[in-house]
């Protein structure tokens, strides 16, 4: 935001330099240095405007999460327009008003030092220079492959989410003891990290979150890590509460995430896991089958955890066939039998008002006489006639395995797979899965599966800024050649865009951060501070040019001139966001990765501006 209001103090403290002791006031040389820039600042504004786009594309969480901050600099740059164009002049001439020299630090006399030797090599071999730019490029490309991928940073909230999955035959009271159980396990094994636990088993009365009683949501609030005895790290402590888990409490599963970042997994793709695969088809056993061998190809798959498949099976159910020629023979509907039976459970005879709440009322048979199978043969049955006749003899009675639950998508049956992501990026992840699963084999005729999860959002997000950055580029190109009139300066400040994206894929490199959407708002807001270095720097040479200035000289003078503002631009945008870099405080994991490759790309653009660009202009430009 001040990098217009950089560029102008400058040119205006050089103008009054070169004019002191002349005629013209200060006022005069303070409206000609704006002027002089004025374009080529808008220019550069306008670029960035328009480099913010694609951010604004987004959909989802990701939108959700950076058109805010978009929208910030979008308005924020406009208004910074307008102050450097009217407020920065109108201060300089009263700041300046007495004149002012212009003269270099002793650190910019160091810089210009080097700089100057180490210009004049590139400016003699311009070829060799930007093929050295060239190889470099192309080397931190090479790296590209080793940064993996993930959708965004995953957020430290101080908490884990424990999900404890029973089978599905398993009562609400064992489940109560069973929580009991773990709660106290993991009080006494862990009294230095934990605070404090909330557990939840089943759905609440509004069933905003449908879980069975075999399913409980166990919250774990943490201590400050300071305070750790039995880890150093989240990830130490979630597999040491694993193992003990698995030793006290047999007969349970267990997968670890957060709250905030359960429930957003839940409400944006169903599921509670980083990633998510659903199979779908027709036969349950057929899915089951095929849900089963995709859980032993995700166990092998280095990185995951907590891998589980939906429970589609083994809920036992009382299974009635009715004898419709003995209900026949005692002149019994099939509807009364039906009745009796569905009255194990309960069943619905009116309802009870307390003011304005109503209540249904149920009757069922008492506990000893649905307690076992035998106990139900034994109902009585009244025949018309008033004889009483045992259920068993009216119907064959059987206990079997029936489903779980039937989840139904796209006119089709579904059961989900899903996985946790540790140690390894997301997108490696899944694509190592889905080679191993595209060699098993593992789904029958017309089955198909698709992903989901986390891997969902960042290709969905990732195919949304493949068509929103080209075009924005785009855009970029179109109004560099309206301001210069030709293609080559236009072309020539286009390098610094891939010269800027080395930088950032080293620091990523050197860092150990994939790439995710948090790193992609940084490339993008990356490329718009190095067009803005490119645009000054060739706008003078082409200024220099016009006033007459040989190419060479033109080269050569408006690098050393605009050596000062190109480094005060790059130096301010990288200072902004060292704090960002180096955050620790809540949030910080999503800035990081954006921080991370403003600054590793202004070190590389900032660098290749002063020596690639002037070489490569000196080889393409025209006299």
């Amino acid at each position: 935001i001040v990098d217009g209001s950089v560029v102008i103090v400058e040119n205006v403290v050089r103008q009054l330099s070169a004019q002191r002791g002349g005629r013209r006031d200060v006022r005069t040389g303070v409206r000609e240095a704006t002027l002089e820039v004025a374009r080529p600042v808008a220019f550069a504004v306008a670029i960035i405007i328009i480099v913010y786009v694609p951010v604004l594309s987004l959909r989802g969480v990701e939108g959700k999460m950076f058109t805010p901050m978009a929208l910030t600099v979008v308005f924020a740059l406009a208004v910074s327009l307008v102050l450097a164009l009217t407020w920065v002049p109108a201060l300089s001439t009263f700041v300046f008003r007495k004149g002012v020299a212009e003269h270099d630090t002793r650190l910019l006399q160091t810089i210009r030092k080097r700089y100057e030797p180490m210009l004049e090599r590139s400016l003699r071999r311009p070829r060799r220079t930007f093929v050295w730019a060239g190889a470099i490029f192309a080397l931190s490309l090479a790296g590209v492959p080793f940064l993996g991928a993930e959708f965004v940073p995953t957020l430290e909230e101080g908490a884990i989410a424990m999900h404890a999955i029973r089978l599905p035959s398993v009562s609400l009271e064992e489940s109560v003891r069973a929580v009991t159980r773990v709660e106290q396990t993991l009080r006494d094994h862990f009294p230095d990290e934990i605070e404090t636990l909330v557990s939840k088993t089943g759905r609440p009365e509004v069933a905003t979150d449908p879980m069975g009683v075999e399913l409980t949501d166990v919250i774990i609030m943490l201590r400050p890590q300071s305070e750790w005895s039995l880890a150093s790290t989240k990830e130490e402590l979630i597999e040491s509460i694993e193992r003990v888990l698995e030793e006290e409490v047999p007969g349970q599963a267990f997968s670890f995430s957060q709250p905030i970042e359960m429930r957003m997994n839940e409400l944006i793709s169903g599921v509670r896991s980083d990633v998510a695969i659903s199979i779908y088809g027709e036969d349950l056993g057929a899915l089951k089958r095929a849900g089963d061998e995709l859980l032993a190809i995700l166990r092998e798959v280095p990185g995951a955890a907590d891998v589980k498949a939906e429970q589609v099976a083994g809920l036992p159910v009382l299974r009635a066939r009715i004898d419709r020629d003995r209900i026949a023979r005692y002149g019994i509907n099939a509807s009364d039998v039906l009745d009796a039976i569905s009255a194990m459970g309960g069943r619905r005879v009116g309802e009870v008002f307390e003011g304005q709440r109503r209540f249904a009322l149920q009757v069922r048979f008492r506990e000893d006489a649905r307690s076992s199978i035998e106990a139900i043969r034994q109902i009585p049955i009244a025949a018309p006639g008033g004889a009483l006749i045992p259920l068993g003899q009216l119907a064959d009675l059987s206990i079997e395995e029936g489903p779980a639950q039937i989840s139904r998508d796209r006119i089709q049956r579904r059961l989900t797979v899903e996985a946790n992501v540790r140690g390894r990026d997301l997108s490696g992840f899944v694509s190592d899965a889905q080679e191993r699963i595209a060699m098993a084999e593992v789904l029958p005729p017309g089955y198909f599966l698709e992903w989901g999860g986390q891997f969902k959002n960042l290709r969905e997000a990732t195919e949304r800024l493949a068509v929103a950055v080209p075009i924005a580029l785009l855009l970029i190109f179109l109004l560099l050649f309206m301001a210069y009139g030709t293609a080559k300066p236009a072309l020539i400040v286009y390098l610094n865009v891939p010269f800027a994206a080395t930088g950032g894929i080293l620091a990523l490199l050197l860092r150990g951060m994939p790439f995710s959407i948090s790193a992609a708002i940084g490339f993008i807001a990356l490329f718009g501070i190095a067009v803005l270095n490119g645009v000054v720097l060739i706008s003078y040479i082409l200024q220099l040019q016009q006033s007459g200035a040989p190419l060479d000289t033109a080269v050569r003078r408006g690098a050393l001139t605009r050596l000062r503002p190109v480094l005060m631009t790059a130096a301010v945008a990288a200072f902004g966001f060292v704090p960002m870099a180096l955050a620790t405080s809540a949030g910080a994991e999503v800035q990081r990765p954006l921080a991370t490759v403003v600054i590793g790309g202004l070190v590389t653009s900032t660098l290749l501006t002063l020596l690639v660009l002037p070489a490569v202009y000196v080889w393409l430009g025209d006299d």
